[in-house]
């Protein structure tokens, strides 16, 4: 049956594939006949990572994406790719009052520095191939729009949008496209590890015309379209999917 949605024969480089967003991307990229490898630092959530994973062939790899020398040693590891989602992220809420060099640093180290070094070595290594796609999952939060005590995860996704832009560009002449994708709030764990309360959770999602978060396989919908074949026009691009929080 003709899909131009499939992702069969194509090798599938998924970071933060642990949890939430990550784990239902590197899920449902198997289940549209991918070969994952998924890429995270918690040995045992990997592992229930992987298990979900359909189909054979797939690989997973422990790795602390932070430091130059394990991304080297990441990139020696890997088969030629022809798709990398960008996942691995942290957020920190702090009134900008507070914010220090350091938290900042952090920070940027693991939303800015790590996919964009990894992406340069994967390149630079040639272990990706032509007409390839990289997408990155961002945030509505500093391309779009922000949230209080949010300055430093939204001065870092701003700047992934931004150089994401540049690349596609400069990659073009190797076929090589790269998107980003903005969501809005997503039900993940991530959401549920800070001060914020359930009610607050709640009063939240009352600001978004669709009255919900959205959901992690949501996300994972629009990262198979912009790895497949139907997206083969599409660089450059930010994609918003925000149950229409930015409408208001």
């Amino acid at each position: 049956m003709y899909n131009p949605f499939s992702l069969t024969g194509k090798i599938i480089l998924v970071t933060g594939a642990s949890s939430g967003i990550g784990r239902a991307i590197a899920v449902e990229c198997s289940k549209m006949g991918a070969s994952v490898i998924i890429i995270g630092r918690n040995e045992e959530r990997l592992n229930r990572t992987f298990e979900l994973l359909e189909g054979c062939d797939h690989k997973k790899i422990i790795c602390d994406l932070s430091s130059e020398e394990s991304i080297n040693e990441l990139v020696a590891q890997l088969s030629i790719l022809n798709g990398i989602v960008h996942v691995a992220g942290i957020v920190k809420t702090l009134p900008f009052q507070f914010v220090s060099s350091k938290e900042i640093n952090n920070i940027f180290s693991v939303n800015f520095l790590a996919p964009v070094l990894l992406s340069q070595t994967i390149i630079k290594k040639k272990k990706i191939s032509k007409d390839s796609s990289i997408v990155f999952i961002s945030s509505i939060d500093g391309p779009v729009t922000v949230h209080a005590g949010n300055s430093m995860y939204a001065a870092s996704k701003g700047a992934i949008t931004a150089i994401a832009k540049n690349m596609a560009v400069d990659l073009a002449s190797k076929k090589i496209r790269v998107n980003c994708i903005l969501p809005g709030m997503i039900e993940t764990p991530l959401i549920h590890t800070g001060n914020i309360t359930q009610e607050q959770l709640d009063i939240d999602m009352k600001l978004y015309p669709l009255k919900r978060y959205g959901k992690p396989e949501e996300i994972a919908y629009a990262v198979i379209y912009l790895l497949s074949e139907a997206s083969s026009w599409v660089t450059g691009s930010n994609l918003v999917i925000d149950g229409g929080f930015t409408l208001l």
